[in-house]
């Protein structure tokens, strides 16, 4: 991955509607806690570049949709810099829902809805279920726990992207979920952010074959007691 054409569409290509996106994201931050960094290096490394940095990995015009999406990463600088992509995300927080609505209106996104549900009813519905070409989460739960609410959402043959901090045991952890949920891991890209800013994994999971109607198990096992 090429970090530093990345920032230069922070910095040059797409600086209007970052500017934009990081005004909306303080503002509503202090109503609704989206973010504890808050200084301009941290926002532009830590949040966009360590978003977009997993871009190479979403197909052309794909059908995404983000698990815990929070404070919009990374689907949102994924969207400023892919308007390709189309997007669903899932927040089971409504005031983070309104926040995110607020930024598909101002940024003017098309092709990008919003639901106020939770990961593992959203699994279920008939609507939801395997319908997507990539499911996407970025620091939401433990990689175990994550694979039960995320890999129900991805058609045979798509795949899951999970951003994460060094995360090598996260993944020994994960082995078996991946398995029963009818996944592989195809790849692990590591990675530095600029100026200390941190290391960091993209893990890559291939759906080779439907995951068994039972996931997610709901009422909190996926935390409680992870596969």
């Amino acid at each position: 991955m090429d970090l530093e054409k990345y920032l230069g569409f922070i910095e040059n290509d797409f600086k209007d509607k970052f500017l934009l996106f990081k005004e909306l994201l303080l503002n509503a931050n202090k109503i609704c806690n989206l973010t504890s960094i808050s200084d301009e290096k941290g926002i532009i490394y830590k949040h966009f570049l360590d978003s977009i940095a997993g871009e190479f990995v979403f197909p052309k015009n794909a059908n995404v949709v983000e698990i815990g999406s929070g404070g919009g990463f990374p689907s949102v600088p994924l969207k400023i810099i892919r308007d390709d992509l189309r997007f669903t995300l899932i927040e089971s927080t409504g005031k983070k829902c309104s926040y995110l609505k607020g930024i598909v209106d101002n940024l003017n996104f098309k092709g990008v809805q919003v639901l106020n549900i939770r990961a593992e009813d959203g699994a279920h519905s008939k609507n939801l279920r395997e319908k997507f070409d990539i499911v996407c989460a970025r620091a939401v739960a433990q990689l175990n726990t994550l694979c039960e609410y995320c890999l129900p959402f991805i058609k045979t043959g798509g795949k899951f992207v999970a951003y994460k901090g060094v995360a090598q045991q996260e993944i020994e952890e994960a082995v078996n979920a991946v398995k029963v949920l009818g996944g592989e891991i195809e790849n692990v890209y590591n990675y530095v952010l600029p100026e200390d800013s941190g290391k960091r994994s993209l893990i890559v999971i291939r759906k080779i074959k439907s995951t068994p109607s039972i996931y997610p198990r709901g009422q909190g096992k996926e935390r409680k007691n992870p596969l």
